[in-house]
């Protein structure tokens, strides 16, 4: 195929699909499932709000509220979309040209719905877990991390502002473990709603008591860790990276909650210098890197 086409096709295909989605609402419209789950969550934070001095709208509420439509819409219109769609290309040419044609090493899509639901969201939230350590542990991907860790009063829609380096990471990550085990676009779609709605409330301005269920999954109580600005020096790469569970913490002994951390300073050594305006912070990690050995990588104290 030539390859202008294919991006053509990219750009065409996905600007008449995000046109639908917002003309034509229907339950598979993740335009509208987004903005409703962004709803339950900023209204939940109003009723019983954690942090109760915590302003309504906290600090940075709106640019974190454009990083919603940023990274979720216009960056795959813009660059993602046709980027992938290269990629993919390319991808499954070279494995091609070496005798493979199909990824696929045995086919969940025949099981049982909750059963290949269940291993496709089991298998997707670990490679995560995986890739959100790298971004702390690796100079250059925590450099576009620290986007994430610039939230200085957290809230729902501290979940959405991440840097669009981080999508093109995660999602690179992702593709052939989901691929070898032939993950639907519609479980993909069901699996991406709950842990959307999974991560908003790790970062609202909400306190829940799971229970033993907090073993297993994240909540906002473990998460504000995760965005301390100190911790000790034996965790300064960082704590609590799961993204849904919370048991590859406990598994892997990365959990870390020594106290209620309700008020505690979030973001990261150095933040004060840190970009606070949205193009500032699109464009930092490409000529703002740390270097492997600086401390500063991640939180640190004595």
């Amino acid at each position: 195929m030539d390859y202008w086409e294919l991006i053509r096709n990219a750009y065409s295909g996905y600007a008449n699909y995000l046109w639908r989605e917002m003309t034509q609402p229907g339950w598979h419209s993740y335009f509208y499932w987004l903005i409703g789950v962004s709803a339950f969550f900023l209204i939940l934070e109003w009723v019983k709000p954690w942090r109760k001095d915590q302003s309504r709208f906290r600090k940075d509420f709106w640019l974190d509220f454009f990083y919603m439509f940023f990274n979720f819409f216009l960056f795959s219109l813009i660059v993602f979309n046709a980027a992938s769609d290269l990629v993919v290309h390319f991808f499954n040419e070279l494995l091609a040209s070496i005798g493979v044609k199909n990824l696929l090493a045995f086919e969940v899509m025949s099981w049982p719905t909750w059963a290949h639901l269940l291993v496709g969201f089991i298998v997707r939230d670990f490679v995560q877990w995986n890739t959100h350590r790298l971004l702390h542990r690796v100079p250059f991907l925590w450099e576009f991390h620290k986007v994430h860790h610039s939230v200085k009063e957290m809230g729902f829609a501290a979940h959405l502002r991440y840097h669009w380096m981080e999508t093109v990471v995660y999602r690179s990550i992702e593709y052939i473990p989901l691929a070898l085990i032939g993950i639907g676009l519609r479980d993909f779609f069901i699996i991406h709603i709950f842990t959307l709605a999974v991560g908003h409330f790790n970062h609202s301005n909400f306190k829940l008591n799971l229970g033993p269920l907090r073993y297993i999954f994240n909540n906002p109580q473990m998460h504000i860790w995760h965005h301390a600005k100190a911790l000790p020096k034996a965790r300064r790469f960082g704590v609590n990276f799961g993204l849904t569970l919370s048991i590859w913490d406990y598994l892997f002994k990365t959990n870390y909650i020594p106290e209620n951390g309700r008020d505690i300073e979030l973001g990261f050594p150095g933040d004060e210098t840190f970009p606070k305006n949205f193009t500032g912070q699109i464009s930092h990690g490409f000529t703002n890197h740390t270097s492997p050995a600086s401390p500063s990588r991640h939180h640190s104290s004595p």
